[in-house]
Order: structure tokens, then sequence, then C-alpha cells
């Protein structure tokens, strides 16, 4: 399936039960940070990837399907292509050079 069937599976969703007025981009950023935080709550109080049980990855995909819903919303409200800025986004980044320091423990 590609992402433009899955926006407009989301779209008629949305227009189904008349949630048009309630889809602003303030409201839908809202819901997305909600939804991140979601996202970090699976991993409260576990030190490593490792700890997660199968409860918690199931959890974490639909928590993750959550917010790609509303970034997916916003991208539709803003007319953008979220695979193409994506995209952008890496070219841009592909330029940038981080420096991670560690210290020993």
């Amino acid at each position: 399936m590609e992402t433009k069937d899955v926006i407009a599976d989301l779209i008629n969703f949305r227009n189904e039960r008349q949630w048009q007025e309630y889809h602003t981009l303030e409201s839908l950023s809202r819901a997305l940070g909600i939804e991140a935080s979601e996202v970090e709550k699976i991993f409260l109080w576990k030190n490593s990837d490792d700890q997660l049980s199968e409860k918690d990855l199931n959890d974490l995909k639909f928590e993750l399907a959550d917010v790609l819903t509303y970034v997916y919303f916003m991208c539709e409200k803003m007319g953008l292509d979220p695979n193409k800025i994506v995209e952008e986004k890496l070219a841009i980044n592909q330029n940038r050079h981080w420096k991670f320091d560690k210290e020993d423990k």
C-alpha cells in the first residue's frame, strides 16, 4: 500500500466521523505530542531494548501507528508528501556533522 492510499483512508475515516473541524494544525500537533509521549512511556524504567516484552513491542507498534497517523494528517493538511519531506531533510542532514563525546565511566 502506498502512502497516498493510507492518507486517503485516514481522510475518509476522519470525514465519515465529521472530525474535520477538530483537525487544525494546532490540535493535530498536540495529539502528535501526546502520542509521542505514549511511545516514550513504553521505555519508562527500562535500561535497554532487551527489556521490552512482547506486549511492549506490540504496544510500541500501535503507538508508532498513532504517531504516523497524526503526521499524515498534518502533511495532508499542509499539502506535503511525507516521504518527500523525509528525503529533503535527509539530504540536509547528510551535509551536517555531529560530535558525540563519550565520557569513560
